[in-house]
């Protein structure tokens, strides 16, 4: 079986993990994040691609772009999951599975974090494992691609 590829797309504000919000982010800075993504993917034979953009239209784009290069999608959206429909809408134009990940327990946080309209057109959510969200995310990638 051949390497599975999977965009890891990041959201606004998650260069800045590591320096923010330490309590529900963690320590590692976004760089060590991706290295420690990009070792573990490797070692699952999992090709990872690393998007991150502070921009809504930006993601967008990269979104429409993804469906014919990549198997799987997961995305952080951060702030975005809450309120963009526009995001939504891009994810569920493309013939993709995505999987919403975020590091913080959202469900444990403001009220106004209990909901994510991308969870609509995702196949599923994983939350509140810090870092370790998107090792988790892959490996479902990797069982998913395993059924098919």
């Amino acid at each position: 079986m051949g390497k599975i590829k999977v965009l890891m797309l990041f959201g606004p504000n998650l260069n800045l993990i590591g320096k923010r919000e330490k309590q529900f982010y963690g320590e590692l800075s976004f760089e060590e994040l991706k290295s420690e993504i990009k070792a573990f993917s490797e070692k699952e034979n999992i090709e990872c691609e690393f998007f991150q953009s502070n921009s809504e239209g930006t993601l967008i784009d990269k979104i429409q772009q993804s469906e014919l290069i990549y198997d799987y999608v997961i995305i952080n959206a951060g702030a975005f999951s809450h309120y963009s429909i526009a995001l939504k809408d891009a994810i569920s134009s493309v013939n993709l599975p995505f999987l919403e990940v975020h590091m913080s327990n959202i469900f444990a946080r403001e009220p106004f974090r209990h909901k994510s309209v991308i969870s609509e057109v995702c196949l599923g959510q994983i939350v509140g494992f810090k870092e370790d969200v998107y090792k988790l995310a892959l490996i479902e990638c990797q069982l998913m691609n395993q059924k098919n």
